[in-house]
């Protein structure tokens, strides 16, 4: 207990809780911050200015991540026939159809992203409570169901990640690990702002990005002054 709250006050030497930081500087605050003994993701939480109940205004997409997000991720695929092969080929950790189905029915998460054919949403789809609340569930739109497994998995495994709104009206997502240099987490977190302005629905009114904040897995959530940024 004493060596975190040592950590905590060592933490809490290097920023100002009432400052809004530029993208830089909070980036720079972060890899400041007392080492933990593991690599930590480096998260982006963005209010948005909509009403998230109305499904009209709906944000979300995908964004390619220049320098990727820095972790290893365990892609199931759903499919059947040949295309089982490919996603295996291609590089799919896990890839079936009525066993996997079964499997992930139970309670199996031990995957990070799930892609399907077409001709499996059907079965799916009734996977909706275990997939559902970890934001897993295939969809056409991010790309995750697709005939061309090979793709999907390629842009998946380089980089390419989903954003959606939660229910509260706010988008949080990992944009790389505290170990990426300065200006790769920039890179990253500018490509992904960018792509979630131009999420932005026709029916949104007023500001879009309400406020933002930056933060490591064990430290502290930095407010960024979007005046100070491109992406004001």
């Amino acid at each position: 207990m004493g060596r975190q709250s040592k950590r905590t006050r060592e933490i809490a030497k290097q920023y100002d809780a009432e400052k809004a930081y530029s993208i830089a500087d909070a980036v720079a605050t972060l890899k400041k911050c007392p080492p933990v003994k593991f690599d930590q993701t480096v998260d982006i939480s963005i209010m948005i200015g909509v009403d998230p109940r109305r499904s009209d205004q709906q944000v979300r997409g995908t964004v390619p991540l220049p320098n990727g997000t820095g972790k290893t991720m365990v892609i199931l695929v759903f499919a059947r026939g040949d295309k089982v092969k490919e996603a295996l080929d291609a590089g799919a950790d896990y890839a079936g159809n009525d066993e996997l189905l079964e499997k992930v029915n139970g309670g199996w998460t031990g995957f990070d992203a799930v892609i399907a054919t077409p001709d499996m949403m059907r079965e799916v789809g009734k996977l909706g409570k275990v997939l559902g609340p970890r934001g897993l569930m295939p969809n056409p739109k991010a790309g995750t169901v697709t005939t061309d497994i090979a793709k999907a998995l390629r842009e998946m495994k380089a980089g390419k990640i989903e954003f959606k709104l939660d229910r509260h009206g706010v988008i949080n997502n990992g944009i790389g690990k505290i170990s990426f240099a300065a200006d790769q987490l920039v890179e990253n977190i500018l490509a992904f702002v960018h792509a979630v302005q131009k999420a932005k629905p026709a029916t949104a009114k007023g500001i879009f990005l309400k406020s933002m904040f930056l933060s490591s897995t064990m430290g502290p959530g930095l407010r960024i002054d979007l005046r100070e940024t491109e992406v004001a």
